[in-house]
């Protein structure tokens, strides 16, 4: 639970800016929509061999150039 402390006198922008940039950075919103549907782990696994794959062919260019 993001917790986000108001200060005295501030207004309600500034405390919901930060909530939103720590929300970002715990990737709140990419667990949501990963937990919406239900995925086997074969498909998880399928995904995470084809990103390692990609990051490799990506990396191996970069080195080439």
């Amino acid at each position: 639970m993001i917790i986000i402390p108001i200060k005295d006198g501030e207004s309600i922008e500034r405390p919901l800016k930060r909530f939103k940039r720590k929300f970002e950075k715990t990737k709140g919103l990419k667990q949501l929509r990963a937990r919406r549907y239900f995925t086997k782990k074969s498909e998880k696994r399928r995904e995470q061999v084809l990103k390692a794959s990609y990051n490799q062919r990506k990396s191996t260019l970069e080195d080439q150039s």
